[in-house]
């Protein structure tokens, strides 16, 4: 069944929005600075083609005044235009049957779009990131 809602997704607005997060994150990386950006950028364009199946959950240890910084840096320069491009995509994905767990999966990407700082991808059947390094 994931492999299905996956092959929908990328289908009806998952590539377009994984297009997003790879040119924020080529974007990112020709600025020197913000190469840290970037590379968690290029992390959600990959998760954001192949959603079903993995989860995002925080990294041990990454809640420190750095990682705020950064992800304050992120929402104000690329994060609320990629949170609207979900909101929008979502919206697009709800008005059918089949496109509501599209949109709700959607949704969820917002959070991960707004702050990409200190999180990690893994796959959803197992819950703790520490069994990943």
């Amino acid at each position: 069944m994931k492999t299905l809602l996956n092959i929908i997704w990328l289908v009806f607005g998952g590539f377009w929005l994984a297009l997003g997060y790879f040119a924020a994150g080529i974007v990112c990386c020709v600025l020197i600075v913000t190469i840290p950006w970037g590379i968690a950028s290029f992390r959600i364009a990959a998760y954001t083609l192949w959603p079903f199946g993995r989860t995002v959950v925080d990294k041990p240890g990454s809640g420190n005044v750095f990682t705020l910084l950064g992800n304050v840096i992120w929402l104000l320069v690329a994060g609320i235009w990629i949170a609207i491009g979900h909101v929008v995509t979502a919206f697009a994905m709800a008005i059918t049957i089949i496109g509501i767990p599209l949109a709700i999966a959607n949704l969820k990407l917002i959070p991960v779009s707004l702050m990409p700082l200190g999180k990690q991808i893994v796959p959803s059947n197992r819950p703790f990131a520490s069994n990943y390094r």
